[in-house]
């Protein structure tokens, strides 16, 4: 289970493309290129073992989210939409929901925000649709220093969003106030520590967060990240606090990194009562690993081996919703060198347009 959006734009650079793309959205031709990136990052998403992903997904016209949440649906594994809206379309956020999402069975949704003191109006209605709606808030907190010149959390607590119906994304610059804050509130938290290390961001106060009794799952955040790997994803949050406390036994240990990316990811979105663990009466998302290879040998500690020596190759069967989706170690019913093919025409039509 993977926290955050699974999208990836290409190559070198990606950041800066991204922005601009950002800016100047491209014309209509040119947007189903788009899909093919999430189709692309779903698929392998899928093929590494992550069987739910949540996607916090930047404004974009109705009929680009059309094809957009098609493309993730067509990977096959199970997704929560975490869409974001200019406040002049704050409707399309039900709509969404109710005409894209519903309908489909491994679908839910979130709203997605960037919260601040300044867009404290439009945070309040984003929360009220959410509220509405029965779903969670999604909102990218305090990710680098300079976000506390707006005071994010201050303005969630303001518009009384602090709560267990929040997930935040990235929380690395908090306060010890605000830490104790987080889990004095149930406030739910994803680190995406390969996704922070590329960016120079900071590294999230994950040992203190679970001093406060915080859920915390984890999260690729897509293209600055440029893998699906959530055994690599496993291994940094480890590292990265070990390194930095110079401790070995610091949160997160082998075995709640584990419980982070399956049943602790599951508690964050609210979905622990359908995935998250193999339990009798949920919904059939399993990982069946092969350790009768190489990086696995010799066995002894299954939860050390799976965290420090896992690889998506091991990954050889998953199953979602009680569907297979991978068998011996290879997609079901995907064309996966069509979809490279497709994802690279895609992105050398972007460099050209950038």
């Amino acid at each position: 289970m993977a926290v955050q959006h699974p999208r990836r734009l290409p190559g070198p650079g990606s950041e800066r493309l991204a922005g601009r793309l950002r800016t100047r959205r491209p014309p209509e031709d040119r947007r189903p290129g788009h899909v093919r990136f999430v189709h692309l990052a779903a698929l392998d998403a899928l093929h590494a073992g992550v069987t739910t992903v949540v996607d916090w997904v930047h404004p974009i016209p109705y009929d680009t989210g059309e094809r957009y949440i098609r493309a993730l649906d067509d990977a096959g594994l199970r997704f929560v939409y975490a869409a974001a809206q200019r406040a002049a379309d704050r409707h399309l956020v039900e709509k969404i929901k109710k005409d894209l999402l519903d309908p489909l069975p491994l679908a839910s949704a979130q709203v997605a925000v960037r919260p601040g003191m300044s867009v404290l109006t439009q945070l309040r209605q984003f929360h009220e649709i959410a509220r509405g709606l029965g779903v969670m808030l999604n909102a990218h907190v305090l990710e680098q220093r300079d976000d506390r010149k707006d005071d994010p959390v201050r303005s969630l607590r303001t518009v009384g969003a602090f709560g267990p119906g929040l997930l935040m994304n990235h929380a690395i610059h908090l306060t010890d106030e605000e830490i104790a804050l987080t889990g004095a509130h149930d406030v739910r938290v994803a680190h995406c520590p390969l996704s922070n290390m590329r960016l120079a961001t900071g590294i999230m106060p994950l040992p203190a967060l679970h001093r406060h009794g915080v859920r915390a799952g984890l999260g690729h955040d897509g293209g600055t990240n440029d893998t699906s790997d959530m055994f690599h994803v496993m291994k940094a949050a480890v590292g990265l606090q070990r390194a930095r406390h110079e401790d070995a036994g610091i949160h997160p240990t082998v075995p709640a990194v584990l419980r982070m990316a399956t049943l602790g990811g599951a508690e964050c979105i609210g979905m622990a009562d359908r995935v998250g663990s193999l339990t009798p009466g949920k919904r059939a998302d399993v990982v069946v690993l092969d350790p009768g290879t190489l990086n696995f040998a010799p066995r002894f500690d299954w939860t050390g081996q799976i965290v420090f020596n896992g690889q998506p190759s091991n990954v050889s069967e998953v199953f979602v919703d009680g569907r297979l989706r991978k068998a011996r170690g290879e997609l079901v019913e995907v064309d996966t060198a069509r979809v490279v093919r497709e994802a690279e025409r895609a992105a050398a039509r972007l460099r050209t347009a950038a």
